[in-house]
Parts: C-alpha cells; structure tokens; sequence
C-alpha cells in the first residue's frame, strides 16, 4: 500500500493533546459489506448501516479492492452521469482513467486524487488503462460521495487534479504515523483540495503501537474507516479491523492506536479519515443522483435522458475490452 511515503522524522509533527482537549468518545462501530460496481470490480460499501445525520456531508463511500488482477480482469465504469454532488477518487495502488463531458480528465495512480463536481450534471468515465487490463495488477482505492447544499446544487461542473505529491505530508507528535492531508486542514496544515462543502479528508499510515491523536474541529463529524490492519481508537480503546468504519461522537480531538502485532501482510494501520460541516438538508439519492428532493431527482433522470447532462466526446474514452 504505497500511497505516498516520506520519512516521519523529517516532516512537521502535529501537536500532541493538551489539558483543555475533549476527546470525541465512539459512537459506532461498523463493518461494511461486500459488493461490486462498475463492470464488476469488487467493493466495500464503508458507509452501510451508518445513518445520514452521522455521516452528512458525506453520501456515499466505496473502498474499490483491494485486488490483484490476473490479465485482462481489471474493470472500470462506463460513461454514466452525475448531479448534485462531487466525486472524490483517491488512488492507493493501481492507476486509473478519467474523462467527462466538460473537459475534465487524466491519469490518476498511486496516492493521486481526482476531485469532480458534478453539480448542475456531467458525464463521465473512469477505467483502467489498456496496459493496466492487458498485464492485470494490484488495484485499490476509495472514491467518496460529498454532497452539496441546495445552492450550490446546480453548480457548473469543476475537475481537479491532486497529484499524490500536492497532498501535505505531517507526522504525529510521537512520529510513528504518517498523515497526507488531502484536502481540509489538519493541526494548521492544510491540504490542496478546494470543496464547496467544508471538509477534511486525510489518509493516514500507523506503525504497530503508535498513537495518532489529531485535532478535530469542533463543529464537524468525525469518520475514520481502517483500510487495513488492527488498531484501537478512542479513549476508550474500541477494537477495529480492515473493513470497519468508526463514528466519532462530539468533541475537539480524535485519537486512534495501532495494535502491537500487525498481520506479516499488513505491516500497520491504514486510516482514512474524514469529517465536515453537516449540510443539515433533506437529502433524495437515486443511483447517481444527489438532490434534496423527489421531484429534483425525476427532473435529474428527465434531463439525463434528453441530453441535457452533456454529450459523451468524439473519441471518447472507452473500457478496454480486449477486442478490436
């Protein structure tokens, strides 16, 4: 699980806990299922079970794979729309294509993130490349649902491309975790992605024992799903594995350890964390559609259907088949 790797020693630390710091208990714990997307490539839904109001700005999260393709298994998406929200994908191994009908598009590959907003509608694509599905591979990511406000629902659609380099690479106050901030701030260090919607999106690497304690605004939510590995987290020490998402309650800091002993194919915690400003709006979601009403979202599927979310390009973008 490359990502993005530097030597913690070297980088600037994030200030440990002080007295007049509230730790945010654990409100929940949950283990997403299994499932697929796209043309079929595996997942895990992180966010099932959790209720709207916990999760709120977030909609949605998928952890895609992690998976070592065999030739010519590799699978992506084909164009399909979106309204109302932003797309964010973040890659950890593997590399993947992205297109949409307003211009927006590249290369994503390890610790790369393309940030999409959807608002008022687009179409796009995202698949493995021809090399990529040809000789087969690792392949793991994560792709993040955020939701807009009503204002900002129609919104004219926006890409960003967020090299694995631009992230802003901290360290613990004990060294023994790495944080890329990606977007939000952490601590007074800030990452590069800019958002309609307030938030903080971090991933995070925890050597076996560590202590990752960070400071959290107050007025946000507070997601840490554990991409792989075991560790506690909270004051109160609650168990989490690979697959498990941990709801934070209120508070001003969050904390989470690693165990001790680590799996000899997971040499530590892997952490993606998360939280925002809650939107605080009626939500109505159906397939790729984020609005705040049922209404807006048959309008959503009428304007798919008349074209009116945008035109896939000449010489678009296509999944790789194998066939000529």
């Amino acid at each position: 699980m490359p990502a993005v790797t530097a030597d913690t020693l070297a980088l600037p630390r994030i200030a440990a806990a002080s007295l007049g710091d509230t730790e945010r208990p654990v409100k929940q714990v949950s283990t997403g299922p299994r499932g697929f997307e796209g043309d079929g490539f595996p997942v895990v839904r992180a966010f099932a079970g959790v209720s709207m109001a916990d999760l709120d700005p977030f909609v949605h999260m998928d952890q895609m794979g992690e998976v070592e393709y065999a030739p010519m298994e590799p699978k992506g998406t084909s164009w399909h729309p979106h309204r109302g929200f932003e797309t964010v994908t973040y890659m950890i191994d593997g590399t993947f294509q992205h297109q949409d009908s307003h211009g927006g598009g590249g290369v994503i590959n390890n610790g790369a993130t393309q940030w999409m907003t959807a608002g008022a509608g687009i179409l796009h694509i995202e698949t493995p490349p021809e090399e990529l599905v040809v000789s087969g591979g690792l392949f793991h990511g994560l792709q993040l649902w955020v939701n807009l406000p009503a204002k900002d629902k129609f919104a004219a659609p926006r890409y960003q491309a967020i090299e694995g380099g631009d992230a802003a690479l901290v360290s613990s106050a004990d060294g023994g975790a790495l944080v890329r901030i990606i977007a939000g701030s952490i601590g007074g260090y800030a990452g590069p992605g800019s958002t309609h919607t307030p938030i903080t999106v971090a991933h995070s690497t925890v050597q076996p024992g560590a202590q990752l304690s960070l400071p959290w605004n107050p007025d946000y939510n507070a997601l840490v799903y554990v991409l792989s590995g075991n560790g506690l987290v909270g004051a109160e020490g609650r168990p989490v594995h690979g697959g498990q998402l941990a709801v934070f309650g209120t508070g001003d800091r969050i904390t989470v350890r690693a165990a001790d002993a680590q799996d000899s194919n997971r040499p530590a915690l892997e952490l993606f964390i998360l939280g925002g400003q809650p939107i605080r709006e009626p939500v109505a979601h159906y397939g790729p559609f984020v609005m705040n009403t049922k209404e807006e979202l048959v309008q959503a599927i009428e304007d798919y259907q008349a074209g009116r979310l945008g035109v896939i390009p000449e010489n678009a973008l296509m999944p790789h088949t194998g066939v000529n």
